[in-house]
């Protein structure tokens, strides 16, 4: 009985002692102290952005103290020369999580602050750079500062995976959701044949949902816009051929002026296409087969013919995958998959299915809609018309 009476009161006791520390009990917040002194990149230090993906610069600074001996956690942090650090541009985490008092920090990541700072690609333009220090909720700004003169590289260090046409001067309009994609032709480059009307806005976008960046042309270069402001205009209505290589941030751009059937054997356009939207033409007309002594001669291909600066060029489009007989009845859409060569009368051709001789099938048009888009590969449809 004794023994059960004493469990019982040192139950209790344990109880109330419990209820008192909760009581007692007061959270405080960490005090810290901000870093005393900043050792790596030196002040006014400059920088030539490499697109190496290995490329970076290391910073280092004196250690901060918490109060309850634990280690602090670090970020650097940038902004414009004339910032204060209250809403910096740009924060990068210390190494090993935070917990280092030094960050290694990616070219990459320098591009992208020089270009939240206002510098343009491939131009040299000054940041600043502090560190801040933190435990638990607490954190503390240095009062030191250095600059760091950023040399931008020509092209861009993070390419984006998709890039779209917007703005009023364009097929879709202003309605993001509308953008029209661009096709890919190589790594880094993104190319679209679209129509633009003069003196109407027309920018690039990689993303029609959520945020996104905004490009523009600027002369023969591509830019970032830091506010997603940017865009330009053209001062022609008229469809364009516009090519974008972000791998050294310079833009292509030439006004088609005509899309054609070439018929080999006449050696020049025999019918014309009309531009219809989304990088396509169609055209139709008679396509009667040129009478040679060992046959009926089919060979065809289209004809482009582009300006810029008043200065035209003629482009061929021919078959991707080369060939030298005509179509099969259920021929796979390979066959009519196309690509850009040189001009010439009798190289990388095509050739119809009998069925639109003209001349033996009743007299009947042949449809061709010429393709140039990012729904797949650029092609050719052929069909008769009844």
């Amino acid at each position: 009985m004794k023994t059960k009476i004493f469990s019982l009161l040192t139950m209790i006791s344990a109880l109330f002692l419990g209820t008192s520390c909760t009581e007692d009990m007061e959270y405080k917040d960490v005090d810290i102290t901000p870093v005393s002194q900043l050792y790596s990149p030196k002040d006014n230090q400059s920088v030539q952005l490499l697109a190496s993906a290995t490329a970076s610069l290391f910073f280092e600074w004196s250690s901060s103290l918490a109060a309850d001996g634990n280690a602090p956690q670090y970020e650097v942090v940038f902004d414009k020369v004339d910032g204060d650090f209250s809403n910096p541009i740009y924060r990068q985490t210390s190494d090993d999580l935070g917990t280092r008092n030094y960050a290694t920090i990616s070219h990459k990541v320098l591009d992208k602050v020089a270009q939240m700072a206002g510098v343009a690609n491939g131009e040299t333009g000054t940041v600043k750079w502090t560190v801040v220090s933190s435990r638990g909720i607490v954190s503390k700004t240095s009062s030191l500062s250095r600059t760091l003169n950023i040399t931008r590289l020509l092209g861009f260090s993070e390419i984006p995976a998709q890039v779209f046409i917007t703005g009023e001067g364009t097929e879709g309009g202003t309605d993001v959701a509308s953008a029209i994609a661009m096709s890919s032709p190589a790594s880094g480059e993104y190319e679209i044949f679209t129509k633009l009307e003069a003196g109407k806005a027309y920018k690039f976008i990689d993303n029609k949902t959520g945020s996104f960046r905004t490009f523009y042309i600027d002369g023969a270069s591509l830019k970032e816009s830091s506010n997603g402001e940017g865009s330009a205009t053209v001062s022609e209505t008229g469809v364009y051929r516009i090519v974008l290589d972000f791998n050294v941030a310079a833009v292509t751009m030439q006004k088609v002026e005509s899309v054609g059937w070439y018929f080999s054997p006449d050696a020049k356009v025999d019918i014309y296409l009309d531009y219809v939207g989304n990088g396509t033409w169609v055209g139709q007309g008679q396509t009667p087969f040129h009478q040679e002594s060992w046959g009926r001669d089919e060979r065809y291909k289209f004809e482009m013919v582009l300006s810029k600066d008043g200065n035209e060029t003629v482009e061929h489009w021919g078959p991707t995958n080369r060939t030298d007989s005509r179509p099969g009845d259920n021929q796979g859409e390979e066959y009519f998959y196309m690509s850009e060569y040189g001009v010439s009368q009798w190289d990388d051709k095509w050739k119809l299915h009998g069925k639109f001789d003209s001349e033996n099938n009743g007299g009947k048009d042949t449809k061709f809609t010429f393709i140039l888009n990012a729904s797949g590969h650029y092609t050719h449809k052929v069909e008769l018309v009844d």
